[in-house]
């Protein structure tokens, strides 16, 4: 990869996740280079729909309507694995690792699916809806990186998976409000029922307590999925195993801190210190380690089962 390409990648990545950034850093330089990669194009499909750039709004609006920009996406990633010249920075660093790395481009439409979900304001009535849209924001993409990483095998990409939608539930719980005032609910309005609220009322301020309960049962629900993804790191090379056990633990303690917080979780948005960050590091370099010698367990039963 050329070097502004991966200027480029390394800016995206610093500017748009820096809970993910700071676990990045540990890759070997190859590995990293591929993520980066990867990570830009994910970014930047985000952006193209929300006409954000780097999760901010825009300078000037899009000219093109949102069902139009999605079809752009679907169409330029075909495009990529046809192997033809691409002339955006984001696919050009998209179409270099899909293409060295093997990765499905039925997993790549499966992500924008996810943005596609967006467009359409699907609403979700039970946790399994809600799974299914993690799956294609989150999962997918930890199917992607796995492969990234040389991961194989069936088991190994399960538990990669789960940690894609651990990710997102924890995204989703810290968001509510934010994604609230944009207009969108990802919360089961089953769940939002259970606690006497609704989908046009959730987000309240007077409501806070009890959302603060349905945030609570959100972030238990995603402790499995990082149980299994725990269990996944002896499938990835030591560095990387270092970096995802890393980026989960980032992760998991912001979800610990939308508890904490309770009906204040939202005044602020919800992160990990530098102190709590550099505390993680040194114990996820533990797990690491301690996954070449640990017998790796099975997937529990029970989760949600992703698309074959």
């Amino acid at each position: 990869m050329n070097q502004p390409l991966l200027n480029h990648a390394t800016q995206t990545m610093a500017a748009g996740s820096k809970s993910f950034n700071t676990a990045a850093k540990l890759f070997d330089a190859e590995t990293r280079r591929s993520v980066l990669m990867l990570y830009t194009w994910c970014r930047h499909c985000d952006d193209v729909i929300d006409d954000q750039t780097l999760g901010f709004a825009a300078g000037t609006r899009a000219e093109t309507g949102t069902e139009q920009r999605l079809a752009e996406l679907q169409a330029l990633t075909r495009r990529a694995y046809r192997g033809e010249p691409m002339s955006d920075p984001a696919f050009a660093a998209f179409q270099e690792v899909a293409l060295a790395h093997a990765i499905p481009e039925r997993q790549a439409l499966d992500h924008i699916e996810g943005f596609a979900m967006d467009v359409r304001g699907e609403h979700y009535e039970t946790i399994e809806d809600t799974l299914r849209y993690c799956y294609h924001v989150a999962g997918v993409v930890g199917l992607m990186m796995a492969r990234v990483m040389g991961a194989r095998d069936e088991a190994a990409l399960n538990q990669a998976c789960d940690l894609g939608l651990a990710f997102q539930l924890t995204n989703i719980a810290r968001d509510i409000v934010e994604d609230a005032h944009n207009g969108r609910c990802y919360l089961p309005a089953r769940w939002l029922h259970e606690a006497g609220l609704s989908p046009e009322n959730f987000a309240a301020p007077h409501n806070r307590e009890r959302l603060a309960g349905v945030a609570r049962r959100l972030v238990n629900e995603a402790e499995p999925y990082y149980r299994s993804a725990k269990s996944g790191l002896g499938a990835l090379p030591l560095r990387s195993a270092w970096a995802i056990a890393t980026a989960r633990s980032v992760y998991r303690e912001i979800g610990f801190n939308v508890v904490k917080a309770g009906p204040q979780a939202w005044d602020r948005r919800q992160s990990t210190s530098k102190a709590q960050k550099l505390t993680l590091l040194a114990s996820s370099a533990g797990l690491a380690l301690g996954s070449r010698f640990s017998r790796r367990a099975p997937r529990p039963a029970g989760l949600w089962r992703r698309p074959l």
